[in-house]
């Protein structure tokens, strides 16, 4: 399978592949919002006691997606804005809210494999649940193309699939039958590195019999591990159904939930970037103090704090007070008082370049001490063509920027910006720096919105058109 673009960014600040465990905290605070997620519909009330695995409250927008209580504690609602607190946080008697309600009668009638989906909602797993082409949260009654299951995580600061299987092979491998058993005949594709490891070694010895699951290798470049990238490669059309995207902590919640019947409330987050005194892998749960992590593991005060990987993530809010249920990482990299001034003409020993316009190009592959710092002042597109050669959506960013320049909205359009899937390659290879990753985000939710406003006004106009048309016949009527 060839793939087109992609690129390997290189920097310090990398966990290791150990993990280790936070202490409990005393407080959770859990954001009511989080990327995908909105819990606006509360199923709790101030200074209610909740137990571990109880709902606190639900996205009416995703199919009522819940927020779990990671622990038991008393729920504090207006002190923290956004945020659902716990305090007297402990640990409790084995318990999970699943069981309190039979499942609705249109899961009952789907039989066992309806009532395993329900449990995945219920139990917290199904929020690790993606749509491969747009990444919204994919209906769990509805039936996939096919599911695609990723062991990798290419992005750099990511928490890697090796760290999640870790000492959990075994679960990984239930977990698989477990979603095996949601489907009739729809295939499973079990996404590898490229590469020969004991660990790879032992996922194909353990998967050696599972007749719908099918085995795709691919580089370890990033981002080929992207769903939407891999549902292209595998020929599964986007208006052909939908196809899941499921990655290796997804899998592992499957069998926690369905195999044991328990809550999905933990996570194994990473911590990493030049700014952290000690990158690592952490265990922790929704609604964990950010200040906590930072006090324990930040070197400098002035420092950016993302949500997520270094080309994807985003700053975390200034009133975030808790990891929300979507954190996979926290990024951390110094934020220099001002913009490197012409920093583009300077040798740069120490920092890569696509172009190898720096004095680095002579080194070695080296990890580079990566800051906020965009390398000099932003410039208008030189069309070097750059960001062309490494999108692997195989479209033509700098085209689609001129064209949003231009206000030529349509042209976008037919250059296929839809098919950008976000993973900010194009942005870090510019050599003036523009921000083309935000630009077609914004394009492509302004694209949407017209879409949007177009079919709204087509349905107004045939409702206009329909009575109408039932007036004439209303008059017709009274003349005979």
């Amino acid at each position: 399978m060839r793939f087109k673009g992609g690129y390997n960014i290189l920097f310090q600040g990398k966990p290791a592949g150990t993990v280790k465990v936070m202490p409990e905290p005393r407080v959770l605070y859990l954001p009511l919002r989080s990327q995908r997620f909105a819990f606006s519909e509360l199923c709790i009330t101030d200074g209610q006691e909740v137990n571990k695995g109880d709902v606190l409250a639900k996205d009416p927008m995703n199919y009522a997606v819940p927020l779990l209580a990671p622990r038991a504690g008393t729920v504090t609602l207006k002190e923290a804005e956004n945020h659902i607190k716990l305090e007297c946080v402990a640990q409790d008697k084995k318990h999970t809210h699943v069981g309190k309600a039979e499942p609705p009668h249109i899961v009952q009638e789907m039989g066992a494999a309806g009532i395993k989906r329900y449990k995945l909602l219920q139990l917290g797993a199904w929020q690790f649940f993606y749509d491969a082409y747009n990444q919204v949260v994919p209906d769990p009654l509805g039936t996939p193309q096919a599911i695609i299951i990723s062991t990798l995580s290419l992005e750099p600061f990511v928490t890697r699939g090796d760290v999640q299987l870790k000492n959990r092979l075994l679960n990984f491998t239930r977990g698989l039958e477990q979603l095996q058993s949601l489907l009739e005949y729809q295939p499973i594709y079990l996404i590898l590195p490229e590469i020969k490891s004991e660990l790879a070694a032992l996922i194909l010895e353990r998967i050696r019999g599972y007749a719908s699951v099918k085995l795709l290798e691919i580089p370890l470049i990033y981002p080929y591990d992207n769903f939407a990238i891999l549902a292209r490669k595998l020929g599964l059309k986007s208006n052909g159904g939908p196809v899941w995207g499921v990655r290796t902590e997804g899998v592992l919640a499957a069998d926690r939930a369905l195999t044991f019947g328990k809550a999905c409330t933990v996570k194994i987050i990473s911590v990493g970037g030049i700014s952290v005194n000690s990158p690592v892998h952490l265990k922790v749960m929704a609604g964990y103090p950010i200040q906590s992590i930072l006090e324990k593991y930040i070197l400098s005060p002035d420092a950016r704090v993302i949500n997520g990987g270094i080309l994807t993530g985003n700053i975390f809010d200034s009133k975030a007070l808790g990891l929300d249920v979507e954190c996979r990482g926290i990024t951390v990299i110094p934020e220099p008082p001002a913009r490197e001034f012409l920093g583009f003409i300077r040798p740069g020993w120490d920092r890569s370049s696509y172009s190898g316009c720096f004095l680095s190009s002579a080194r070695k592959n080296f990890r580079e001490r990566f800051t906020a710092a965009v390398r000099g002042e932003r410039r208008p597109c030189i069309s070097c063509n750059f960001c062309e050669e490494v999108c692997p959506a195989g479209i033509m960013p700098y085209l689609i920027h001129k064209y949003l320049y231009r206000d030529l909205i349509e042209e976008t359009e037919e250059a296929r910006v839809d098919l950008c899937i976000e993973c900010g390659l194009c942005s870090f290879v510019c050599p003036s720096k523009i921000d083309l990753r935000s630009e077609f985000i914004k394009l492509k939710g302004l694209i949407e919105k017209e879409k949007e406003e177009i079919r709204k006004e087509k349905e107004r106009q045939e409702k206009l058109r329909q009575e109408e048309a039932a007036q004439q016949e209303a008059v017709e009527d009274i003349n005979k």
